[in-house]
């Protein structure tokens, strides 16, 4: 395991000098604004935890929403981004989360768990962290997905001159992949989907198209559709 946790931490070292190129507009922006969209009802004064927080583009909005937001990375590249805006961030790996037990009232992860290997060891550390009746927002790749079927064809995409998406695990999951896997004491309260009818990242480059297109995420991300987006938010709530 210290062995896959170094081979990720390299990974995303690298990819830290990349990861905000074309993360402030168009398609990037767009995911992020859908996913922040759907977390921000849950943070009003609540102590949150970013699981995977990265450069901190995410945890720099819940900061300025929740009572407190403490964000945690495995890339010490990342992180440095993050800490330079002035966040809380932690070097600290989802498997072993380094907090007391309850210590959050709110627990999310968008982009991250699809790279964790061992997905049911984290699930339990965030809910041992999470408090009674507190809500965890947890993104993965959904292998019943449009997008699945991309990537499968495209293959991986490069993050760094040297490195593309391949060197990294990924796993793909569905609905009732994620309901089975998560522990007994939490229940799956609904589901989300992100990138649901964007056919590729590109169109978002394109003024109108990209405007409508964005319109009809945030309206399939919560409809039936949900089912079928790229990236899959099982909404749950630790029990008691």
């Amino acid at each position: 395991m210290s062995d896959l946790r170094q081979d990720n931490r390299s990974y995303y070292d690298e990819f830290s000098t990349w990861y905000e190129k074309e993360r402030h507009h168009g398609y990037h922006a767009l995911i992020d604004d859908l996913e922040f969209d759907l977390l921000k009802p849950f943070l009003k004064g609540k102590d949150a935890l970013e699981i995977g927080c990265g450069t901190g583009l995410i945890l720099e909005r819940t900061a300025k929403v929740a009572k407190s937001a403490t964000g945690i990375d495995i890339s010490e590249g990342m992180l440095r981004y993050a800490v330079e805006r002035g966040l809380d961030g932690v070097l600290a790996d989802v498997t072993h989360l380094p907090f007391a037990d309850e210590s959050f009232d709110v627990v999310y992860s968008f982009k991250v768990l699809a790279h964790v290997r061992d997905i049911d060891l984290a699930l339990k550390e965030m809910l041992r962290v999470t408090r009674p009746g507190g809500i965890l927002v947890l993104e993965f790749y959904n292998r019943m997905s449009g997008r699945y079927l991309a990537k499968r064809i495209g293959g991986p995409q490069k993050i760094s001159n040297q490195t593309n998406e391949g060197a990294v695990f990924t796993r793909w999951d569905s609905p009732s992949d994620l309901t089975k896997r998560l522990p007994k004491n939490a229940t799956v309260q609904d589901f989300a989907g992100v990138r649901v009818i964007t056919p590729f990242a590109g169109i978002h480059k394109v003024p109108i198209l990209s405007q409508l297109v964005a319109k009809g995420e945030f309206l399939a991300r919560d409809s039936r559709l949900k089912y079928l987006g790229g990236f899959l938010i099982m909404i749950a709530r630790k029990d008691g």
